[in-house]
């Protein structure tokens, strides 16, 4: 299982590749759509070799993402800099919403100025279906690479190619349908180029603003974490569970109940085992927070308010000063529970010879708190 370090590490270096090679082929793209689209006389692929050269921008800030995304936890980003890397999503989504509507605006006003319409050369017709095939394979390579690192980005980029992919079949259309015979359809088609980027900015972004406000996991996924949780040793039931996204990953945080008078250190290692089988279990999860519970603290009575220890101490010593054997006790327990405090006492053998003694002492121990509101029941331990 690769450490949340070498996985982070992996992604970085996958996501620099991606970035390397997409930036390679939209840099070759726009400069071929554009320069055909002029000398063609196609307004459609022409928008489309800005859409590309758009790509460009979105893969350095991929990479620009990426880069700061691997650094791990530090003193001013406590949970890592996962969230670079959904500002740029956002950020891209944006954009892209911007570029669509400049060349949707003025793909409309040609349409409302015959003159200004253009009549597309066939040369155009190849530079389109070039486009295509390139931006398939371009989509297929990303979407691989984004699966293997589980990086939402990369994913996000991926669907960005698609979208180039489409983009141009919609171009093809219109410059057939042009050459044809049918004027206006290169400018239709550009409109259409411009009504898919924009959904494309929309989903993107609108996905980011989601994980920045601490969106949760999906039905299915917390599920899975329940079952996961519920499958530990000595975890009764569970309460309180939350997830959030973090760019590329996800935490999550949950109160465990276990049997009321377990020791701290049984507790402690229930919730190690608790967040080491989420980690190894549920691929998303790369941080945990475990909250150990004696009783269900989202329906049981609170113990907000009793004594702590030092004071709870001294107020039972003052209950309890008329009967001489409660100061010879070896240790005593605390347990707070339903609002109240229940004692566990333990003494010596030689102190407490016999049951029907301990019975007798602790008769007069839970007698001698009958007007207490914070202590419940009493128990008498020997040996």
């Amino acid at each position: 299982m690769q450490t949340p370090t070498s996985a982070t590490d992996q992604r970085h270096q996958v996501t620099k590749q991606a970035a390397a090679v997409g930036a390679l082929v939209n840099l070759i793209l726009a400069a071929v759509k554009t320069a055909v689209g002029i000398i063609g006389q196609s307004q459609s692929l022409v928008a489309d070799g800005i859409h590309s050269l758009s790509d460009l921008l979105s893969d350095a800030l991929v990479y620009y993402a990426s880069l700061h995304a691997r650094h791990g936890p530090d003193l001013d980003h406590p949970y890592g800099h996962g969230r670079f890397e959904t500002m740029a999503t956002m950020v891209l989504g944006a954009f892209l919403i911007l570029i669509a509507t400049g060349i949707a605006w003025d793909a409309i006003m040609r349409m409302f100025s015959p003159e200004k319409l253009l009549e597309p050369d066939a040369i155009t017709l190849y530079a389109a279906v070039f486009s295509i095939l390139a931006n398939e394979w371009l989509y297929r390579y990303t979407w691989r690479l984004g699966k293997r690192v589980k990086s939402d980005l990369l994913l996000a980029n991926a669907w960005h190619h698609r979208s180039d992919a489409v983009s141009s079949i919609v171009v093809l259309t219109g410059i057939g349908g042009t050459l044809a015979g049918l004027p206006y359809l290169d400018a239709v088609a550009a409109v259409g180029v411009g009504l898919m980027i924009a959904k494309i900015g929309w989903d993107l972004g609108w996905g980011a603003a989601q994980e920045l406000v601490d969106l949760g996991l999906p039905e299915e996924k917390v599920a899975a974490i329940r079952d996961t949780v519920l499958s530990v040793g000595g975890v009764r039931d569970l309460h309180m569970l939350r997830t959030r996204s973090l760019g590329g990953h996800a935490s999550a945080d949950v109160h465990v109940q276990v049997e009321p008078r377990l020791s701290v250190s049984e507790g402690h290692m229930i919730s190690l085992a608790v967040e080491e089988r989420l980690k190894k279990e549920i691929d998303e999860i790369e941080d945990v927070t475990v909250h150990i519970d004696p009783e269900d603290d989202a329906t049981a009575v609170l113990c907000q308010g009793l004594p702590l220890r030092a004071e709870a101490l001294a107020r039972l010593d003052q209950y309890w000063r008329h009967i001489g054997d409660a100061a010879s006790r070896e240790r005593i327990t605390l347990h707070y529970l339903g609002g109240r405090i229940d004692v566990e006492l333990f003494f010596a053998r030689n102190r407490i010879p016999g049951n029907e003694e301990a019975r007798r002492l602790e008769a007069a121990l839970q007698e001698a708190l009958k007007e207490s509101k914070a202590f419940g029941k009493v128990r008498v331990f020997t040996g």
